[in-house]
C-alpha cells in the first residue's frame, strides 16, 4: 500500500469519530445513557490511537489536503464536550437553573480552551484542564454524587482550564509514560464496563474508575511538583 493511501486511512479513521459522535447523540436523545457512553468510549479509544498512526503514517507530508488537527477538534469538541454537557443537562442529576448553569459553563469555556493556540506545552501535554468532560460526567453517572459535588467539579474544572497547571496526555507525554498510558487504558475498560452493566452500583468498575481518573487528573500537576531528574 502507498504511503498516500495509508495517510488517507488516517484521516478516515479519525473520521469515523463523528459518526460515533452522531450515533451517541441519537442515543442520548432517547436517554440511552449506558449506549451513549459506549459510542463515547468507542469514539475515546480512536482519538487514542489516530494521533500515533498519524505521525506513524506522515500524514502532514503525504495527505496534506485534509487537516487532521482541525478534524481531530471537531471530533473532541463534539464528543468531549457537546454531548457529555447535554447528558449531563438532560439526564436530571442537575435539575433546574444548576442544569443551565453546566451547560453554559462547559460549553463556553470549552469552545474558548479548544481555539486557544497555547493548549499544549513543550512537553506535549496540556496547560489547562483539556475539557475532558466525557471523563468526568461518566464518572458523575457512574457515582451519582450530590448536586453541590457536582456542581463544585464543573466549575472548578471550567477554571481549571485557564490556569497554569499542566494535565498529561497519556500518549504524547514522555515523563512517566510507563505507567500513565496503562492507567489511560485501564479507564477505558472501567468505563466500558460500567457503561456495559448499565452503571450498577455494586460494579468494581467504579473503583477502577475513580482510581485511574484521580491519577489522570493528578499527574500533571504532581510532576510540576516534583522536579525532573537529570539525565
Amino acid at each position: 500500500m502507498q504511503a498516500q493511501s495509508k495517510a488517507l486511512l488516517v484521516h478516515l479513521l479519525t473520521a469515523t469519530g463523528a459518526v460515533f459522535a452522531m450515533l451517541a447523540l441519537l442515543a442520548a436523545a432517547q436517554e440511552e445513557w449506558s449506549i451513549m457512553f459506549l459510542w463515547l468510549v468507542v469514539a475515546f479509544a480512536v482519538d487514542g490511537i489516530d494521533g500515533p498512526l498519524a505521525r506513524k503514517y506522515e500524514v502532514k507530508t503525504y495527505a496534506p489536503r485534509f487537516d487532521g488537527v482541525l478534524l481531530d477538534l471537531i471530533i473532541d469538541y463534539l464528543t468531549y464536550v457537546f454531548i457529555p454537557a447535554f447528558a449531563l443537562f438532560q439526564s436530571g442529576l442537575l435539575p433546574g437553573w444548576t442544569g443551565w448553569f453546566a451547560i453554559i459553563v462547559i460549553t463556553f469555556a470549552s469552545a474558548m480552551y479548544f481555539a486557544d493556540g497555547n493548549m499544549k506545552t513543550k512537553d506535549n501535554s496540556f496547560h489547562g484542564f483539556p475539557g475532558c468532560w466525557n471523563m468526568l460526567v461518566l464518572v458523575l453517572f457512574a457515582l451519582k454524587p450530590g448536586i453541590p459535588v457536582i456542581l463544585f467539579l464543573v466549575a472548578v474544572l471550567a477554571v481549571g482550564m485557564f490556569l497554569p497547571l499542566k494535565f498529561i496526555h497519556p500518549v504524547r507525554t514522555e515523563r512517566w509514560r510507563n505507567l500513565s498510558l496503562p492507567m489511560a487504558l485501564a479507564w477505558t475498560f472501567f468505563a466500558g464496563w460500567a457503561a456495559w452493566v448499565d452503571f450498577h452500583p455494586q460494579s468494581w468498575a467504579h473503583w477502577g474508575l475513580i482510581v485511574t481518573s484521580v491519577y489522570l487528573i493528578s499527574v500533571g500537576i504532581v510532576m510540576q511538583v516534583v522536579p525532573e531528574r537529570s539525565r
